[in-house]
């Protein structure tokens, strides 16, 4: 029965990312570190601001890291650059525009790891039609000081009023 097998896979996605969480909101803290804090929240920021001046797919390809996966709606993990690259070599994303607020960061103490969430808002340029939803972001600094993020996941749908 391909409802009980989607709605099965559905809740191994929602398992593993809510694994994920936690074992993130164990090993990462909140730093006090003024050499780390606020580094993601601004990384973040500055991927969703590419993401409105260039385009959802060009950020993505710059943000993510080599070996990071996305899990998305209706669709297995995307595993490495080169899925991701070969799935957005297909789509076109002049249509609407993405963008996002992180809400909260946390960055573990050895401070080369650490998760960012927010509200996510996609809007149709032809319409003004809005949709939002949440977000985690994981992300790793890499050996030349960046973040990019190895794990991304967003829920559609969000009510107009908290």
């Amino acid at each position: 029965n391909n409802s009980r097998m989607g709605k099965k896979y559905g809740f191994n996605i929602v398992f593993f990312v809510f694994i994920t969480i936690l074992f993130l909101i164990i090993s990462c803290v909140k730093s006090g570190n003024s050499n780390t804090e606020g580094q993601l929240l601004k990384t973040d920021r500055d991927f969703s601001e590419l993401s409105a001046k260039e385009g959802m797919i060009k950020a993505f390809l710059y943000y993510v890291s080599d070996s990071g996966v996305m899990l998305r709606d209706d669709a297995y993990p995307l595993r490495g650059k080169r899925a991701i690259y070969d799935l957005f070599s297909t789509r076109n994303d002049t249509s609407f525009i993405l963008t996002w607020e992180p809400l909260f960061e946390s960055i573990a103490r050895s401070g080369d790891m650490g998760y960012t969430y927010g509200i996510f808002t996609s809007r149709v340029k032809a319409t003004g039609e809005e949709s939002r939803g949440t977000y985690i972001t994981i992300w790793k600094k890499q050996t030349d000081g960046q973040w990019k993020f190895v794990l991304d996941a967003g829920t559609q749908g969000l009510p107009k009023n908290p």
